[in-house]
């Protein structure tokens, strides 16, 4: 017999990793042109501890505020993944536009921000985060209310963070990276000029300013970003439980069982259905990542409503259609995002439960990550004689779990997978499946994911 799901409020949270987490590809620096070994170590120690010191000393007090601002045709994950985080650690965050309120950001991915740029004039925030996308980063840059918060709030040494083409695009027409270490999407590194200490990295720190290089790098620039604002200590307790890769910037890897190939007529048409409480980062990197690879991707909202509520953040991602028309659509994958509410909507949701047996009946693709194999695959049969994984803390609820200390398994037509961390490589697995190995390293390689 299955063992019994636990609500979301009695779930114990996994405890925080315990080894020192500090990404590869890293670059840290505290002063321009300081050495990055012994005497700028221990620098950075002891400005990370101080942070942290001033970080308890105002426990009680306000969170922190932290701005992430948007545009048309930015680049969705990079706006999510620092919001989501930064918001696991505790900070207040606001998602701002600098255009309409229904953000039409890059991949034909829609969400309605919190609010506008144009009227936070006077709002003190302690980071302030620009996400990238050519066409967003433009877009920014251009935003003169913008352009004069940043500076403002930079003149007064507070934290700010860049990544993908903004810090290229917008820091850099700005005058805000001059005599900065600095990185960007490495196809525009060129743009940088003299002024600025180019710096080929995953992330790159220099004082106040956190920069990095795109979608792949967005988790290891968010868990950046916590270190910065609250110290070594809760940088680790955010990261243990998103099962961040051990080493960046290297190979996916797959555990495949039964291997078949996944056949499908022309373009793969893939459903993703969200929810209340779906993990934005696990939807986001779905669609994306598919999108790019060029399947025709749908999202089918679960609610009432095409606008759905995400966990963290709670980005209110905007659906292509309701789940009872995707119900009378036919998908060469269906594939669920996690998130504890999320996945107990799904696994209640009629539809949505039939659309996946008569996937799995037909023997074709579907797939799931985090807590969805364990809420939604394993109590409607969709496991029986599988091979998956699951969110650690979760995995209980399958009743095999000998493939549980894998990233992404598939075994034949089912693709399932552990977490935020692990998301991106799902969706590569994902396209690889699809399109072929080729395609999925060109596309990591576009992310750069490896």
């Amino acid at each position: 017999m299955a063992a019994v799901a636990p609500a979301p409020e009695d779930l114990a949270v996994e405890a925080a990793c315990k080894v020192k987490l500090v990404p590869a590809g890293v670059e840290r620096d505290e002063q321009q042109g300081g050495c990055c070994c012994c005497a700028s170590s221990l620098a950075r120690r002891a400005v990370s501890w101080g942070r942290q010191l001033l970080s308890r000393a105002v426990v009680g007090s306000e969170p922190k505020r932290v701005l992430v601002a948007v545009a048309a045709g930015t680049e969705p994950l990079e706006a999510a993944a620092p919001a989501d985080i930064l918001e696991r650690a505790g900070a207040s965050v606001t998602v701002a536009t600098v255009g309409d309120i229904v953000v039409e950001a890059a991949h034909g991915v829609r969400f309605v921000a919190d609010g506008r740029v144009a009227d936070l004039e006077g709002e003190e925030f302690d980071l302030i985060v620009l996400p990238g996308g050519m066409v967003g980063s433009v877009n920014l840059r251009d935003c003169k209310e913008l352009e004069k918060m940043v500076k403002k709030h930079v003149q007064k040494g507070r934290l700010y963070g860049a990544i993908g083409a903004a810090p290229a695009v917008a820091l850099a027409n700005w005058g805000m990276l001059k005599g900065f270490k600095a990185t960007c999407y490495p196809p525009l590194l060129g743009r940088f000029g003299n002024e600025v200490i180019a710096v080929d990295s995953r992330v790159v720190t220099d004082r106040n300013l956190v920069t990095s290089q795109g979608l792949g790098t967005a988790i290891e620039f968010a868990l950046t970003l916590v270190e910065q604002l609250y110290g070594e200590d809760k940088m680790e307790e955010v990261a243990g439980p998103l099962y961040v890769r051990p080493q960046q910037g290297i190979d996916y890897t797959i555990k495949e069982y039964n291997q078949i190939q996944w056949k499908c007529a022309g373009t793969p048409k893939v459903l993703v259905p969200v929810a209340n409480g779906s993990e934005e980062m696990e939807a986001l990197n779905l669609i994306d990542v598919l999108r790019r690879a060029g399947a025709h991707v749908t999202i089918g909202s679960v609610e009432d409503t095409l606008q759905i509520v995400t966990r963290h953040h709670k980005f209110n991602l905007i659906a292509d259609v309701m789940m009872e028309q995707a119900a009378e659509m036919e998908f060469d994958l269906i594939v669920m995002p996690g998130g504890i509410p999320g996945a107990m909507k799904f696994t209640s949701t009629e539809e949505l439960v039939a659309l996946l047996k008569k996937q799995a009946e037909a023997g074709k693709p579907y797939g799931a990550i985090c807590a969805s194999p364990g809420y939604v695959l394993e109590p409607h049969g969709l496991l029986k004689g599988k091979k998956a994984t699951s969110f650690p803390p979760v995995a209980y609820l399958l009743r095999d779990q000998s493939a549980c200390e894998y990233r992404v398994v598939v075994d034949g037509n089912l693709i399932t997978s552990k977490a935020p961390g692990s998301a991106t490589e799902f969706a590569l697995a994902i396209v690889d499946k699809l399109f072929g190995r080729e395609k999925a390293v060109s596309v990591a390689k576009e992310l750069v994911f490896m």
